[in-house]
């Protein structure tokens, strides 16, 4: 457990540099371009690119979901939320549950972006508690994210 805990800390603690190298290095082409959703604060969101963020990037399903007793997502549980492991020691503010994220229910287009790009900060200007990544996504990532969970059913 405690191996799993590492992994997840570790994996946040990098999550924001994969990211804005990844961003960098995977070039859109017309044929790979999913339609856009307009959202976001009025810019386009990729729907396509923000499942790959969202499943492959970010690993968001890695804690909104929950698992079996051997430790793998149950797929009827994915994005609906999930205990989080116990809190390793050097961590004072350790969220117990990962909440609901499909849909973004609660969340303006606003207040989503703001989330993803300013660090974890919540809908009434909290900082959300870890395990949370502290994103610093660019907008356009952001507003691909915001696109595609806005299409998961609530």
């Amino acid at each position: 457990m405690r191996k799993r805990v590492g992994v997840i800390v570790a994996a946040g603690a990098i999550l924001s540099v994969s990211l804005s190298l990844w961003a960098q290095s995977a070039p859109q082409t017309p044929e790979t371009q999913a339609p856009a959703a307009e959202g976001a604060m009025g810019l386009a969101g990729d729907v396509q690119r923000g499942q790959y963020i969202v499943e492959h990037v970010a690993m968001c399903p890695e804690c909104h979901s929950t698992r079996d007793r051997n430790g793998n997502i149950l797929p009827e549980t994915r994005f609906l939320g999930g205990p989080m492991p116990p809190a390793p020691a050097w961590v004072p503010d350790w969220a117990a549950r990962a909440p609901r994220n499909a849909g973004l229910p609660g969340y303006s287009d606003e207040q989503a972006m703001r989330l993803l790009t300013e660090g974890a900060i919540g809908r009434i200007g909290e900082q959300l508690k870890a395990p949370m990544p502290r994103f610093r996504m660019n907008r356009q990532d952001a507003a691909d994210v915001i696109a595609y969970m806005r299409t998961l059913p609530r």
